[in-house]
């Protein structure tokens, strides 16, 4: 989503070169660039105009020590009054209060709330060990209370049943009085969404918040609105006491304005970050790693996070054990990590995490996430036996085993030339080649020694 806001603030460290201290002249250029990608990007003009003038205050005069060429000086700047921007530190959810603790859904139509209800209880019950009940106060949209009742029911999360003939503040209450009794944690409470702000709309909201108390009124906006997003997030943080916003459909084509504006504009930090459609796909929100994201450093501990949530430890360390004895890497081995990153979102969603120079590197293999599931079909169509010997795989077993996955022969002998290379960096590995691999590198990681 942030790909041209990226690409046009990594080209400000290239023209900045051979300077031994900021100055206004040989940043003038670098500043202009840096307006111009945040505007093309949708941020609001007001945010933009406040940003610059930071990063000019911070920059001029500023030595450019070691290491750092004046390019990386300036962008350590613009890296710092961008996380300050977007707040500083994740603000996480608020649950000091007698349970059940109250979140309140808010947001216009479309905006993919619903949705963002499902994924918020199932990171609340998998990472906190919350007990969560759903409920559903949107009796316009038959199919919205439907859609929650069958999330609960995927997710395996509690789910209080309502119905369109039913008063949304009767049903707040009914649903609240259940879960105190049956001793939830958390209550999740969906509301309606409008196609655009209205006056019921916001009445009725309004009741429910005064009917429900809660602890969390969170604001769920689709970033792919750009601009509008701003707009609508001001207009309901004047109308509720919001303590959060969830920013949906960040992994969109849209410009990513929206995540830059709206804690400046709204003055209410952003809580998460929806990044992909799948119910893993709710991210807490950490301003400092999308700042990075944003200038090109890539999100490393975003997804050191997540492969430790999702990467299967006792498969990963059998693997760790064969590398080690330099023996028995085979096609079973091979799929199995084929699973673990579709665990992590598949190809797409790890380079985006990655430093632009690793991630471009990546994509300059192509490797993509459609090629990952053909490898995957392939190996299903390979008997026992020659998943755990590849190399008995010759001519009339690959065109059985192409037939069986439904690709050509050469499909077959791409992935037995990739599963190869893979087999012989693991023996690199294991005969304590990884200070060479490291070395080969440098190249390609600044900074490296």
């Amino acid at each position: 989503m942030l790909d041209n806001l990226t690409s046009r603030l990594s080209g400000v460290i290239k023209n900045l070169r051979g300077q031994a201290r900021l100055s206004e002249a040989n940043i003038q250029d670098a500043l202009r660039e840096v307006r111009l990608a945040l505007l093309e990007a949708d941020v609001a003009l007001p945010v933009v105009k406040e940003l610059i003038a930071q990063v000019k205050e911070s920059a001029l005069g500023q030595e450019v020590i070691g290491s750092l060429s004046p390019g990386q000086a300036f962008i350590g700047v613009v890296h710092r009054e961008l996380t300050k921007l977007m707040g500083e530190e994740n603000a996480g959810l608020n649950f000091n209060t007698v349970p059940p603790a109250v979140i309140l859904m808010a947001g216009l139509q479309g905006a993919g709330k619903t949705t963002t209800t499902g994924k918020l209880a199932k990171l609340l019950r998998d990472q906190q060990k919350k007990k969560v009940l759903l409920v559903s106060c949107d009796v316009y949209r038959p199919a919205a209370i439907e859609q929650l009742r069958t999330l609960g029911q995927q997710l395996e999360i509690d789910f209080f049943p309502s119905d369109l003939s039913q008063k949304p503040v009767d049903i707040a209450r009914a649903a609240h009085d259940w879960a105190r009794r049956h001793y939830h944690d958390v209550l999740i409470v969906d509301t309606a969404g409008r196609l655009a702000i209205d006056e019921a709309m916001m009445d009725e909201i309004k009741q429910l918040h005064a009917a429900l108390k809660p602890i969390e009124t969170l604001f769920v906006v689709d970033a792919m609105t750009g601009q509008d997003a701003v707009n609508t997030a001001k207009a309901f943080g004047e109308a509720l006491p919001l303590t959060g916003v969830v920013l949906t459909k960040l992994d969109g084509d849209a410009r990513g304005g929206a995540a830059l504006s709206v804690r400046h504009i709204t003055g209410k930090p952003i809580k998460f970050v929806g990044v992909s459609e799948k119910m893993t796909g709710l991210e807490a929100f950490h301003p400092e790693r999308m700042a990075s994201r944003v200038l090109g450093m890539g999100d490393v501990l975003s997804l050191i996070e997540e492969a430790q949530r999702e990467v299967d430890v006792e498969e990963a360390q059998k693997l760790a054990k064969k590398v080690q004895s330099g023996k028995g890497f085979d096609l079973n081995d091979f799929k199995m990590q084929i699973v673990q990153m579709r665990k992590m979102g598949g190809m797409s969603a790890m380079m985006d995490k990655l430093p632009a120079q690793l991630s471009q590197a990546a994509a300059g293999a192509k490797v993509d996430d459609k090629q990952i599931n053909r490898i995957e079909g392939i190996i299903n169509s390979m008997t026992p036996l020659e998943r755990a010997k590849p190399e008995l795989i010759k001519a009339s077993r690959k065109r059985r085993i192409a037939i069986g996955a439904g690709v050509q022969v050469m499909h077959v002998n791409q992935l037995l030339s990739q599963f190869e290379q893979t087999q012989k960096m693991m023996k690199m590995f294991s005969k304590g080649g990884i200070a060479k691999m490291m070395r080969g590198m440098k190249g390609m990681m600044p900074g490296m020694r």
